[in-house]
Parts: C-alpha cells; structure tokens; sequence
C-alpha cells in the first residue's frame, strides 16, 4: 500500500510499505477514506515534540470504511463507515475500569513514535484499529467531516471539565482549531458573553464568525475588565499551550475560578503562580477524549455542530509534504487540511 512516511525530520516520502494485517482478534483493518493534518503532527514533523521519531507513519484524526475484522469483533462489519478514537487504551487498569480511558495506564496514541512506543498511523491507505475505539458514523455525514470528530472530542472534553452556566461569560485563549472548536461548542450551551483571545488578525475574524461575541489581540486582555465591569470570566479555556497565553488566560479569570488548560505545544511552561494562588485559580489539565464521540458526531449529523468551515483544504495523500510545509510556514492562513488517501 501507499503511505506518508516521516523518514526523517522535516522530510516526508510518499512510498510503498508493506499492507497491515490483523494480528489480534479485537482489532479490524480499515481502508482511510480521509485523514487529517493535526498541529500536533506538524510539531512531530520538526522535531520539536519528540514524539513523532521516525521513521513512522503519522496521523490520527480520519475516518474510513471496514475491510476485515478480527474473530472477536462484535459490533462491527465489514463495510461499516466508522471513525476512531486516537487514544489506544488497554480497558483493564484502573483508569480504564473507572471509565477514564484517557488516562489509561498503558495509553497510546496513533501515529505516535516516541521513548516509551512507536504506533504507525492513518497516513496511509490502510490502517489497523481497536474495536473499543470505534464509532459508527451516522448517516449523512462524510467521511472528511467525520475525520475532525477528533478534535471535536478534544473540544468537548475541555467544556466537560469546566462547564459553564446558562448566561455565564467565558474567555478562549487561542484561536486555533481547538480554540474556534471550543468556541462552537460554547456557543450552543451558554447565552453569555464569549471572548477570544489571539494575537493572529485572520483567526481573530474567524472567532467572531464562528460565536465569539469580543476577538481581542493579548495586548487588549486586560479590556475584559472594563467590558465585565470588573466581574473578570469565570472560566477560560486555554488552547496554546504556552507562557505567555497561560499568562493572559490567568489575568483574565475571576477570583475562585478556573483555566482549562488544553494546549499542549510546549512540554514546560511558566505560570504567574501568585496571582494563581493569591486570587485562588484553579488550572484544570485536560486530556484528549473520553466519551465524547457520540454527542460530537450526533451534533455535526444533526448540523449544530458545523464543521465544514473549519476545512480549509483537501488533498490527495501524495501531496502530503507539500501541504506540511504550508502549514508549518502559516501559510494561507490554513486551519485544517484533510489528506485524501
């Protein structure tokens, strides 16, 4: 089969690799149908997270159709269109066995290569997945809307964690993908105020497409003082992952409130820790998905949960390094772009 392989950093081939086959009796093989780029693999891509060592075949968030399933396979079939969780948990540890498959002990990540595992991806034309990682897409929904229920999830999973009240305001620092995600979601559970927060001019235009009711370059934060008439946000989710927006986040929460921390670009960051302790904050970490597929794919086949502006291109898998390269340099002010295997 064909597959975008990382061969090394900054470098990715396009080749033949030997076809995967089920050597489990739970797993199915699946032809990917769509296969989207996640920042988390642009920063695989360069190095700098050391996650992505090659060589390895990345990628995580897609969708695709059943072409062979093992002999203890259940709930699926051959020809079912499906997507997948990223996360591989194991269901028997402690974590899993209290339903926080998230935090598995032994969790892994598809397309993931690092110190403790190497698990090749979907950036190829076939792939092998666990059965307790897929769901059934409903009818309707398209195979490359169904590859950003991933994120989606991602999404959801930060609101879970700190849900805010009909009518309460609430700040998301990062106007990414996840952040614009959030803000989407938001929008259908809280009639309050939403701020963005984001330094790029372009994302800040999208936020207020997508919901946000204020976009506001970090330098103008602290406005949200005088918009509140001090009253501050009670809960803002963060979706960079850095100090300075951890910054900004913190100096925006009311006393006794909460900072979702979503981002993940930087392993080690700074935190204004008196402010944190003297005002009482509460940073609350947040981890990929747990449950949330159904709700997001249900959203999105129902149209409350759109999608489709979040797609800024689609492309034929063999083009994949080229498209890396845009989206490592920002160009085009590009969001997500879906591989087409």
């Amino acid at each position: 089969m064909k597959a975008l392989v990382l061969t090394e950093y900054k470098r990715l081939e396009y080749r033949e690799v030997a076809k995967p086959t089920i050597t489990g009796p739970t797993q199915v093989l699946l032809k990917i149908k769509a296969a989207a780029i996640c920042g988390s693999d642009v920063h695989g891509w360069d190095g700098s997270t050391g996650r992505r060592r090659p060589p390895i075949i990345m990628g995580h968030e897609g969708s695709g159709v059943i072409e062979a399933v093992g002999e203890l396979v259940t709930d699926f079939k051959v020809g079912d269109r499906v997507t997948f969780d990223s996360t591989i948990f194991c269901g028997s540890c402690s974590f899993c066995r209290s339903g926080l498959f998230n935090l598995c002990d032994r969790r892994r990540v598809l397309g993931v290569s690092c110190e403790e595992y190497r698990h090749d991806g979907i950036f190829a034309e076939y792939a092998i997945v666990e059965e307790r990682t897929l769901f059934h897409l409903p009818e309707g929904l398209s195979f490359v809307e169904a590859a950003m229920a991933e994120p989606a999830g991602v999404a959801a999973h930060a609101i879970s964690l700190a849900h805010p009240k009909l009518g309460e305001d609430v700040a998301v620092v990062g106007a990414g993908l996840i952040g614009l995600l959030i803000i989407k979601l938001l929008r259908t559970v809280t009639s309050g105020r939403i701020f963005a927060i984001e330094v790029d001019e372009h994302r800040r235009k999208k936020a207020l497409e997508v919901g946000a009711d204020w976009a506001l370059d970090p330098s103008e934060a602290s406005r949200i003082v005088t918009i509140t008439d001090a009253a501050m946000v009670p809960t803002v989710y963060e979706a960079v992952g850095a100090s300075g927006p951890i910054k900004t986040a913190v100096s925006i929460t009311r006393k006794g409130g909460t900072v979702v921390l979503v981002g993940n670009v930087s392993p080690q960051v700074e935190i204004p820790l008196q402010s944190v302790v003297t005002r009482q904050i509460r940073l609350q970490g947040s981890c990929a998905i747990n449950g949330e597929y159904p709700a997001v794919l249900s959203m999105m086949a129902r149209g409350a949960l759109n999608v489709r502006d979040l797609v800024s291109a689609t492309a034929p898998l063999s083009e994949g390094e080229a498209w890396f390269k845009k989206l490592y340099n920002k160009e085009e002010d590009l969001l997500k772009v879906v591989l087409i295997p």
